[in-house]
């Protein structure tokens, strides 16, 4: 999106995380790819993998010298996230807090999400 602002924003926490991630690839790795899918009992849930290479129509966000590629069907239900990875004495995980997000199951695997309004966003910037 070409409007000035970043679709997500991570953490210090994320950033490190992720770098450490790419660094024990065992292949060449250009960032991360987030995106959400459909399923689990909320309705959607998050995605990552490696990227080896940005995809036509993706966004692109870098952050703490970590980049991240939007998968476009993505985008509208990721702005204003900020993605953090979190570690407590049961598990470490990546952690997205989702203005979007309406609710999420009690598993925590996954998440309702309302998609942002594209008209609103232009109106406020």
């Amino acid at each position: 999106m070409s409007s000035g602002f970043k679709v997500m924003s991570l953490t210090d926490a994320a950033a490190d995380r992720i770098k450490s991630i790419i660094a024990d690839a065992d292949r060449p790795i250009a960032g991360l790819r987030v995106g959400v899918k459909n399923g689990g009992c909320a309705g959607m849930s998050y995605t990552m993998e490696y990227a080896e290479a940005r995809k036509p129509g993706e966004d692109m966000v870098e952050d703490k010298g970590v980049t991240v590629f939007i998968d476009p069907k993505a985008v509208l239900f990721l702005l204003g996230t900020q993605m953090d990875f979190q570690t407590n004495k049961l598990s470490a995980q990546f952690v997205f807090n989702n203005p979007n997000q309406t609710s999420a199951c009690g598993c925590g695997e996954s998440v309702a999400i309302t998609p942002a309004n594209p008209e609103a966003l232009r109106a406020s910037a």
